[in-house]
């Protein structure tokens, strides 16, 4: 026998597992949708890769070769080697037309310069890509959240306003900048962080702190934003009303209804992420596919560039799929709508 849900007046039924499967499918046509994005991007991020690596200047057959065998050892006859085992010699569309077959195979291809299969140097590279953004979000989150809070308590206040300058400051300066300043000052001077480099779980502070100070510029504000309407809303009221102490409503129904709109602006701040990850990860010397991707566009390794690039798209898509399920499980609104129907 079926459940069902039966309301008052004229008599309406409506079939719990109805709209369990309403829902679920609503979940299906998000997945639906960002799977059609992911191959969207992994098109556009490889032929625009493709066509702006063609469009440098020079020879890439030299700039191969040289990374092949070094400055040293290349000449005239290792580039035109390089030209003919690679079919560098092939018109440009051709060259794309294979990288687009493969891809559908799910091959990147091999590396132009080393040859190992580029999906094996993208394994490797984002693990430390990974860890890193993780370490950023924690760094981020860590001066974000206490802080934003603190200054959505009180608008207004010392710690608002102070928090408004220090993020206008932090936003002002760029990535680089402010990791050749953390390195200055924690490496060098206190000599109590190591400059650049992965060899230990020290190694990942300073990049980290550089990438979330960033971040956390923007998203404490966010969180202040947040806390500040949520405290100024009639439910939190009604609950003060009831008698709840100014803990218990913050814990239970301010925090999580702040959430919402922080956890959906995480989304906007994918991209400043990923555009973070290339540069803190050049400055520090991280073995992470930022870094590899400037690597690659030095030598002229196409393969390589497209590879990675469109992995830190396809990363985008996928990071943003896990922001859409995270706000619907936050959002008790979309789980009722799975349990229960339109009253008449």
């Amino acid at each position: 026998m079926s459940s069902s849900i039966l309301w008052r007046g004229p008599t309406v039924s409506v079939p719990f597992h109805g709209r369990t499967d309403e829902h679920s499918r609503t979940v299906i046509a998000a997945l639906a949708a960002r799977g059609l994005q992911a191959v969207l991007v992994a098109l556009i991020v490889g032929i625009f890769s493709f066509v702006m690596m063609q469009a440098l200047p020079g020879d890439a057959a030299y700039r191969i070769a040289a990374g092949r065998y070094g400055y040293d050892m290349m000449d005239a006859a290792s580039a035109e080697t390089v030209r003919a085992e690679l079919g560098l010699d092939q018109h440009w569309t051709a060259q794309l037309a294979d990288w687009i077959s493969a891809l559908a195979k799910f091959d990147l291809g091999r590396s132009l310069v080393y040859g190992t299969p580029v999906m094996d140097e993208i394994a490797v590279q984002l693990g430390h890509s990974l860890l890193l953004a993780a370490g950023a979000v924690l760094a981020s989150l860590l001066f974000a959240l206490p802080v934003g809070v603190a200054a959505g308590l009180r608008p207004g206040g010392l710690v608002d306003r102070a928090s408004l300058g220090l993020s206008v400051l932090l936003r002002a300066i760029p990535f680089f900048a402010l990791g050749i300043l953390l390195i200055l000052v924690f490496a060098i001077r206190l000599d109590l962080l190591p400059v650049a480099g992965f060899r230990g779980p020290e190694h990942l502070v300073l990049p980290s702190i550089t990438l979330g100070l960033g971040l956390a510029a923007v998203s404490s504000r966010v969180v202040r934003d947040a806390v500040t309407d949520a405290m100024a809303a009639e439910w939190q009221l009604f609950s003060r009303t009831k008698g709840l102490s100014t803990r218990l409503t913050m814990f239970r129904h301010v925090l999580r209804n702040a959430a919402l709109p922080v956890v959906a602006y995480v989304g906007v701040q994918l991209a400043y992420l990923i555009e973070g990850v290339v540069i803190v990860e050049t400055v520090f010397a991280w073995p992470g596919i930022g870094h590899a991707l400037v690597h690659a566009i030095f030598s002229r390794d196409i393969t390589m560039v497209q590879g990675t690039a469109l992995t830190l798209g396809l990363l985008y898509v996928a990071l943003n799929l896990c922001i859409d399920l995270a706000c619907r499980g936050i959002d008790p609104r979309t789980r009722a709508a799975g349990r229960t129907g339109p009253r008449s």
